[in-house]
């Protein structure tokens, strides 16, 4: 079934449920019973008949959106017939359809003016109004915000070192989800501005047992829309973790940013950590250094506190030798800075650390090596392949029509079981999908390689495999915030002194270039609008009323 389909059948459902409990409060309000059976305008009359802004009803079946505009349009129908206790609040919200119905058949139930007592109110009651009016602001703050994470734009942080020099551990960016087509929610109930998990409230650490921020059983299918460009090669993409076990939900899964540096059809290597597309070297961009993996050996301790002020932050693995001597490991090494450490009177050796052509990377989580840790070991696992020696592997494309074997099985069985939603069996060395047996598979989607710019420290497609491109979220805009230190890096023997990077701040992300834009003014004035909007409303209508007089 469709996702327009799917989602019509729901409001179906909901506007029948919104129908059955309501319709005999429309009666008494004037209007057909009919009417409370009529999706949006149901609302319409809801929000016309308790004096509210009637085009909100536009916002009662939107996903995620909906549920909270369906419960204050339910509120604003119970205090109209003087439902406006406590309880008759909770209850309208947790069980609306159950609380509407009960109130919809009893006898008791009459109409109340709620301007006609106004005059009669104690001061506790006139505060109670206040905080009503307060809260119905506070609600439609939250909903504004939520429509413009989900359908616009959304906030993304980088916890992690896999794209240094391009975007450092505590960027805060805004992803434009519109890059490559709106990919529409898939799970349409859901708690605002959460990912996938709530809190961390079993083991720590492990969110599997952890509550789920979405109801899972009510779901939609995969559509894009107004898809006018696919990702392209050296894009900076936000895309969901395919490998993610906790959440089914595409859209749900977390959220990782990397480097598109392949595309469908095209063919990715890595030789001797140089990374070569189609068979020649990558094309480093302006915002991009090249960096790498080094071993130091040094005859005293580093003065590492002076190293980061002289280059920044550097994850290093520092660990003292018997000899009185230390031993260094530095992550993301530009170059030039891989010199200058080379020539501190310390350094006996350094040595770029590269792993051995055909060692495979495969890693295990047990001694006894019974159980592949497959989030850690290269892809495939039967490849003698590691991140420094990788490939070739050409990227799977739609269309394409790819060998189903025992030695090809494992670079495409989460394609066809996973990504692609078949069965996938293997019986008697014999492989079946959907039930037949076969020796080929037609690819249904593009796929992707995403690669960190920081290739000797980034947990990407060298482990994780290719990158659906129902997966894709979209393009980091700019960064709004830049703080050093925000997140710990447990591979680091030393951690980031904290300190806000304000150069940073409000500045493109995916141009490419060495030299980025900053767009403080455009911050600056969605900053005045959103907080001096309501200051402006008021002082236009006091003129007006002044002039009226």
């Amino acid at each position: 079934m469709n996702y327009f389909l799917t989602y019509t059948v729901y409001v179906l459902v909901l506007s029948i449920l919104m129908g059955i409990s309501t319709w005999k409060l429309f009666k008494k309000m004037g209007y057909s019973p009919l009417f409370a059976f009529i999706p949006f305008y149901n609302y319409f009359i809801i929000l016309k008949e308790t004096k509210h802004p009637k085009w909100w009803a536009i916002l009662s079946y939107m996903p995620i959106v909906g549920p909270i505009m369906m419960s204050v349009f339910h509120l604003y129908l119970m205090k109209k017939f003087g439902k406006t206790l406590f309880k008759d609040q909770i209850l309208t919200v947790i069980l609306p359809f159950i609380y509407m119905a009960t109130v919809n058949y009893s006898k008791d139930t009459e109409l109340e003016d709620e301007n006609a007592n106004d005059l009669f109110l104690t001061d506790e009651e006139k505060s109670d109004k206040k905080k009503d009016t307060f809260l119905g602001s506070i609600t439609f703050a939250v909903v504004f915000a939520t429509i413009i994470h989900v359908f616009v734009t959304q906030p993304f942080g980088i916890p992690t070192g896999s794209m240094e020099r391009t975007l450092l551990v505590g960027d805060f960016l805004f992803v434009n989800k519109w890059s490559y087509g709106y990919r529409l929610p898939m799970r349409p109930l859901a708690i605002p501005f959460l990912q996938g998990t709530i809190t961390d409230t079993g083991e720590k650490g492990n969110p599997k047992d952890d509550p789920k921020s979405y109801v899972d059983g009510v779901k939609l299918p995969y559509t894009r829309i107004l898809q006018f460009n696919k990702p392209q090669k050296n894009d900076v993409v936000v895309f969901n973790y395919p490998r993610d076990s906790v959440h089914t939900a595409i859209d749900r899964k977390d959220p990782y940013v990397k480097r598109c540096v392949a595309t469908a059809g095209d063919t990715f290597e890595m030789r001797a950590g140089r990374l070569f597309v189609n068979g020649k070297p990558e094309v480093v961009l302006g915002d991009q250094e090249v960096q790498h993996r080094y071993i130091v050996t040094t005859g005293s301790q580093l003065d590492i506190p002076a190293l980061y002020k002289a280059y920044g932050f550097l994850p290093i693995q520092e660990l003292q030798q018997n000899n009185g001597g230390y031993l260094y490991a530095f992550q993301g090494l530009t170059d030039k800075t891989a010199k200058d450490i080379k020539e501190l009177p310390q350094v006996i050796d350094m040595k770029e650390d590269v792993s051995a052509k055909g060692e495979a990377a495969v890693y295990y989580k047990d001694e006894l090596k019974t159980k592949i840790d497959t989030t850690q070991s290269i892809f495939p696992i039967n490849k003698p392949w590691n991140a420094d020696w990788y490939g070739p592997v050409r990227i799977p494309k739609k269309g394409d029509v790819v060998a189903i074997n025992n030695e090809t099985l494992p670079m495409f069985q989460w394609i066809i079981s996973e990504y692609e939603h078949n069965s996938l069996e293997k019986k008697n060395g014999k492989i079946f999908i959907n039930g037949k047996e076969t020796n080929q598979y037609t690819i249904q989607q593009d796929y992707y390689m995403m690669v960190g710019d920081n290739r000797d420290a980034s947990l990407d497609a060298r482990f994780f495999g290719f990158v659906p491109e129902e997966n894709i979220v979209g393009k980091p805009m700019f960064t709004w915030m830049s703080l050093q230190g925000a997140f710990s890096d447990s591979s680091s023997t030393y951690q980031a002194p904290f300190k806000v990077r304000w150069d940073r701040m409000f500045k493109a992300t995916n141009t490419g270039e060495a030299n980025k834009t900053s767009y403080w003014w455009i911050a600056a004035m969605i900053l005045i609008l959103f907080f001096g909007w309501e200051y402006f409303v008021k002082l236009f209508r006091k003129n007006k009323t002044e002039d009226e007089l």
